[in-house]
């Protein structure tokens, strides 16, 4: 595995490996990797020549009040990580790399973001779609990997590559979890040992609305207001949102009746936590499509 720190060096490197006709699989990330993040590397792994692996915790996607600084990072376990996992090529830039000098083009999101996360994080996924535009093209990647987790980051990417006509194509991978059932997460970290039993109520509730749809049940506002309930009634964290909308276009949903997603965000005292499932009208969660 080669450590890449310079975006020209990276793009030499990918021009080279153009000109070989060599298929190039990319895994964008912000470090500090656990087991979701390795899945995604395995999964280029499988369908790639190259794996690229970019850490970079993007400063343009955190608010002012958010954890920009506090953002666990370990780059020493992540390049042992990737190594161990088959990356080729690990580029680490820094904050001056990437963004040398104040953006003078400014990209905004304004669709499938003004809910779930987005409604309380404005200004972040216009951060996202501008740094992997960045990436997009200093890697010029066939296939890109993101965890069903971060599922509207997936959705928000979806349109990027739809919109600007990116060459990629997306890959959204099942999220990983603890033998519990929580969600692998950096943040999971900040939780103290109370809230990490609490944690896996979230999986838990999420299940609970999965059996509601099994069951017959195709009023999203009944099986949301059943969710909050077992959340409130399990955890000490402070609810953001629970909500059912389509997916991946994110609009509100009157009936069960379609593709959807189900999504939830709690708040404990120093980790936000988010999981979902994604379903089909009958309440699968395999083949969900983009």
């Amino acid at each position: 595995m080669k450590v890449i720190r310079t975006i020209q060096e990276m793009q030499e490197i990918v021009k080279q490996l153009k000109q070989n006709q060599k298929k190039v699989g990319f895994v964008p990330t912000m470090g500090y990797l656990h087991e979701g993040h390795t899945a995604l590397i395995d999964q280029a792994r499988n369908n790639n020549d190259i794996v690229i692996m970019s850490i970079f915790v993007n400063p343009l996607q955190f608010g002012p009040n958010e954890d920009f600084d506090k953002y666990p990072r370990d780059e020493m376990h992540d390049k042992q990580i990737a190594e161990d996992h088959g990356v080729d090529y690990l580029f680490l830039p820094t904050v001056d790399e990437m963004y040398p000098d104040q953006m003078g083009i400014s990209m905004t999101a304004t669709d499938r973001v003004n809910v779930l996360c987005g409604k309380s994080r404005p200004g972040h996924f216009s951060g996202v779609i501008t740094v992997l535009t960045k990436l997009f093209h200093i890697t010029q990647a066939d296939d890109v990997y993101f965890g069903n987790k971060d599922a509207q980051q997936v959705a928000v990417v979806d349109q990027l590559i739809s919109n600007l006509n990116f060459p990629v194509t997306l890959h959204m991978i099942p999220t990983v979890r603890e033998s519990d059932g929580l969600a692998k997460s950096s943040r999971n970290v900040y939780l103290n040992g109370k809230e990490r039993s609490e944690a896996v109520y979230l999986y838990h509730s999420l299940c609970l609305a999965q059996q509601k749809i099994f069951d017959g049940e195709k009023n999203p506002a009944i099986i949301v207001n059943e969710v909050k309930k077992y959340i409130q009634s399990n955890t000490s964290g402070t609810i953001d949102y629970v909500e059912i909308l389509t997916f991946p276009t994110l609009q509100p949903i009157e009936e069960i009746n379609q593709q959807f997603i189900i999504a939830v965000a709690v708040q404990f005292d120093k980790a936000r936590l988010i999981d979902n499932f994604m379903m089909s009208a009958d309440g699968k969660i395999d083949h969900i499509a983009l």
